[in-house]
This record gives C-alpha cells, sequence and structure tokens, in this order.
C-alpha cells in the first residue's frame, strides 16, 4: 500500500475523534489551511511548511513523504480549524470495513486468515434476494465460501460465529481490530470511549 493510502486520525476543533481519512487527504487539508498536523508526542500542532521544515520528524518517522528537494514525515493525526461537531455518518459498507468488523476471521470456522485468504459472502445468497447490506454480509475462508454455495447457513449445515450488524460510528472498525489501531491514536479514541453518549 502506498503510504499517501495509509490512515490518519482526524478530529474535531475540540480535539474529538471524528473520522478516519488517508494520507493524501490529510496533507491536503493542512495545506490548503482547513487542519493542522499533530505531533502524537506533545500534542503541538503544526502547520505544512513549519512540519515540513521540522527535521526531527522526518528522521524519526517510518512514513516518509518525498517531495521536489524536501521529504518529510507523513502525518498520523490531524486537528480541523473549523469544525466542532461530532459526524454521524453511517460507516460506509466497503470490503476493508466489513474485513476489519470481522478482524480478518472466517464467520463460519472461526479461523483467522490472510486478506487474499477470505472472500465476502452473503448469508442469504443474492439470488435469493439477499443485498448488500451489513447484517447480509460476512468474511468466509475459500473453503467455507465454496462449502456454503449458494444456500443459506443452515441449509447447508452451516453456523455463524456471530450475527452481522452494522457498526455504530466510522471509528467502529478500528476499535474492533486494536491490533491495528496505531499507538498515536490511542488518547484520542480512549478519550472517546469515556465521552461517548451512551445509548437508552
Amino acid at each position: 500500500m502506498s503510504v499517501l493510502q495509509e490512515k490518519v486520525l482526524v478530529l474535531n476543533r475540540s480535539w474529538q475523534p471524528i473520522q478516519v481519512t488517508t494520507v493524501r487527504s490529510a496533507v491536503i487539508r493542512v495545506y490548503q489551511g482547513s487542519a493542522r498536523f499533530v505531533d502524537p508526542e506533545t500534542y503541538a500542532t503544526y502547520a505544512f511548511e513549519t512540519w515540513r521544515d521540522a527535521a526531527r520528524f522526518a528522521h524519526e518517522a517510518v512514513r516518509i513523504l518525498h517531495g521536489a528537494g524536501w521529504a518529510m514525515a507523513a502525518p498520523e493525526v490531524i486537528v480541523l480549524l473549523r469544525y466542532d461537531g461530532i459526524r454521524r455518518e453511517r460507516v460506509r459498507i466497503t470490503r476493508r470495513n466489513i474485513y476489519a468488523r470481522d478482524e480478518n476471521t472466517c464467520q463460519y470456522c472461526g479461523r483467522r486468515f490472510a486478506t487474499v485468504d477470505l472472500s465476502l459472502d452473503h448469508v442469504v445468497p443474492r439470488s435469493r434476494g439477499g443485498g448488500a447490506a451489513w447484517e447480509n454480509l460476512v468474511v468466509a475462508c475459500h473453503r467455507c465460501n465454496r462449502r456454503k454455495d449458494n444456500r443459506t447457513p443452515g441449509e447447508a449445515g452451516m453456523r455463524l460465529i456471530r450475527r452481522p450488524v452494522r457498526p455504530g460510528s466510522i471509528l467502529a472498525p478500528l476499535r474492533a481490530a486494536p491490533g491495528k489501531i496505531p499507538a498515536s491514536w490511542e488518547a484520542f479514541l480512549s478519550d472517546l470511549y469515556w465521552n461517548q453518549e451512551l445509548k437508552k
């Protein structure tokens, strides 16, 4: 994966996590002046030029961006300068988000696999009206997917290890896979945990 496609945590003006974006999008926002880069160790914020010219970031960084005559650390966290709200948007149904929700674990046999050894399965097959919905898509290994074929799990004599559900927030797939969360995000996500409104 290109560095430009890696994940960056977006904070609102009140420093609450609201979104996950790409390095490319984060750099554009900071370059255009609508956000600042955040140093995850000191929480200091930086404009594009200041971050680019701070040699210590480039020397210590694992992810590097290169331009004409310069190199800078790829950001891990940015803070927006003008947005105070909490986004209520739904998590998009994408392969990446479904794999994250199911933690790369086959929902029939319960074994974890590499991404290339998994596929998406429609619990109710498409040929029988099963659509592309959070509640109808699960990750399955190739063997289980072939065994289930064009049947429901009950017809195939198989059981789901857990019922597929729609994640509740944009950050839910990331929190479901804690090993994939960068250490620089932990303080912001744990704050979200303690300050999140409880459901009635």
